[in-house]
């Protein structure tokens, strides 16, 4: 019997869902810097290293050999034999299948394409090599590694769905949960038919027949659970220690933030949420810029990240506002008076704890509360976080990466419960 061989021609793209790739790349997409143990430089190339087409290539063909996405058969043929590996123009059926997966993720809006561009001086005749081909991460991609992190986070945590954050007070709300009571001026219009009708009945003479007359007196409202709402600022720690010791912590982190600000946007469109990245010195960031941020040779500036954060948090007027500060690191960095920054990174410094100190009570004195994340477990590290949580009266969670999301989402969605009368 003779065989006939045929190019790929793509029937196996069908099977792949692209959605679940996309999750499995998160890791390249979320690229915080952990490829480059010693920090970014001022050159686009090495901002960009992990954005070439190639890293995508080699990014998407790990998922599909070890991400469950085909079957082993289809494996098995896409691999072909490795003999006829130089057969045709040496490409095979799996590049082909990767190199059309890619094109998919760029129709899709997943992921922008651009041409490389030489390096000004370098020319481009003969010999040189051709600068590599980049890709740009999109919104529409940010926001959905955010929406499948919230699935993620929330259903490992046996919950498959989110409510809203429901409270002990009681108030005339949309949703009846407690007893009706005698409209006041004021009270949202959540009338109580029933509660209404009986009082204009007991009110009307005996005997008296006809229309129910409803009168003011009458109107009974039925009360709802009150709803608060949360200004929350989440502090990510970009110092160089994120990257360190051979475990990527900030990308987790940044999967922790997406998450956070999709639930937000989605469930509790009430709520308020700010970052903050604090470094050598402290700064706001908008959301949609978060999942692009990385971490660099900085210090830890612990007291201005609390500063700016208290300073937001100012500025809003909701029933709770708390700080969700996410760190692995002891504080370094101090801003002093003058703009300087005073660096001490042996130890715990005196002065810089002190004055870090000197800012959560400041917080706790503007009613903001903090809750610590920390990815670290040092003996010193443990007794400063658990000093800030006892002066502000707030919470510390002392974590890994891989539950680092569980414990932020649970703590958002269990303190919405909790609210201080």
């Amino acid at each position: 019997m003779r065989y006939r061989y045929t190019r790929y021609t793509g029937e196996d793209l069908e099977g792949i869902d692209l959605d679940e790739l996309i999750s499995k790349l998160s890791r390249l997409l979320l690229s915080s810097g952990f490829g480059n143990p010693h920090g970014p430089d001022d050159s686009p190339a090495d901002e960009d290293g992990d954005r070439s087409l190639q890293s995508l290539h080699d990014a998407v063909l790990d998922a599909l050999l070890n991400g469950g996405l085909l079957s082993d058969d289809a494996l098995q043929r896409l691999l072909g034999d490795p003999a006829d590996a130089d057969q045709a123009d040496g490409r095979s059926e799996l590049e082909e299948l990767i190199q059309k997966l890619i094109e998919q993720m760029a129709a899709q809006g997943y992921i922008s394409l651009e041409s490389g561009e030489p390096a000004a001086g370098t020319g481009t005749g003969p010999g040189r090599d051709a600068p590599p081909a980049h890709f740009r991460v999109t919104d529409k991609s940010l926001d959905f590694l955010g929406y499948r992190a919230l699935r993620e986070l929330l259903g490992s945590s046996g919950r498959s769905s989110v409510g809203r954050h429901d409270t002990r007070e009681l108030a005339t709300g949309v949703e009846a949960g407690g007893a009706s009571k005698p409209y006041e001026f004021g009270d949202t219009l959540n009338i109580d038919a029933s509660g209404t009708i009986v009082n204009a009945v007991r009110r009307a003479p005996a005997g008296a027949a006809g229309t129910i007359d409803v009168n003011y007196q009458d109107l009974m409202v039925a009360q709802g659970e009150y709803q608060s709402s949360c200004a929350t600022v989440l502090m990510l720690d970009c110092s160089h220690s994120m990257i360190l010791y051979g475990e990527d912590r900030f990308t987790p982190a940044k999967q922790v933030a997406l998450a956070l600000s999709h639930l937000i946007r989605s469930q509790y469109p009430g709520d308020a949420l700010n970052a903050v990245l604090f470094h050598d010195s402290a700064e706001e960031i908008p959301l949609k810029q978060l999942a692009r941020v990385r971490v660099g040779p900085y210090y830890t500036n612990t007291r201005e990240g609390l500063r700016l954060a208290r300073r937001i948090l100012e500025r809003q007027r909701k029933d709770m506002r708390q700080i969700v500060m996410i760190t692995d690191g002891k504080p370094s960095a101090l801003t002093q008076a003058d703009g300087h920054i005073y660096r001490n990174a042996f130890g715990l410094d005196p002065m810089i704890i002190r004055e870090t100190f000197a800012e959560v009570a400041n917080c706790r004195r503007a009613g903001i509360m903090i809750n610590t994340f920390m990815l670290a477990r040092d003996y010193e590290l443990v007794s400063f976080v658990r000093r800030v949580a006892a002066i502000c009266r707030g919470k510390a969670y002392f974590t890994t990466p891989y539950t680092l999301g569980r414990y932020v989402l649970m703590d958002y969605l269990d303190k919405k419960t909790k609210t201080v009368h």
